[in-house]
């Protein structure tokens, strides 16, 4: 009867494990924290940084807000683009991507 319940955690860790790697192979999704900004190279990489209020709100005055869901795609040399996404369709695309 031990063993049926050791099988069944063991098994049952085993799934929560692999989800866990699978989510990590594809990259995870988060949330920027507030205040962080990043930048999206044309080479493909990426950077974050947490500015300073003043550094902050200079920046501020130069961005806009964001009105709909926004995607970027990398070619196969790594050079990034960033995608249309003012048609419903992509909007769609783009929205049940991001869930």
């Amino acid at each position: 009867m031990h063993s049926i319940k050791f099988a069944l955690i063991a098994g049952l860790a085993g799934l929560c494990a692999s989800q866990a790697f699978a989510e990590d192979t594809m990259g995870a999704m988060t949330m920027m924290k507030g205040g962080q900004v990043t930048a999206i190279m044309p080479d493909g990489h990426m950077g974050t940084m947490m500015p300073d209020a003043k550094m902050s709100a200079e920046m501020m005055k130069m961005a806009k807000p964001i009105k709909h869901c926004m995607m970027m795609i990398t070619d196969a040399k790594g050079k990034a683009y960033m995608v249309d996404t003012s048609t419903k369709k992509a909007q769609a695309e783009c929205e049940k991507m991001a869930m």
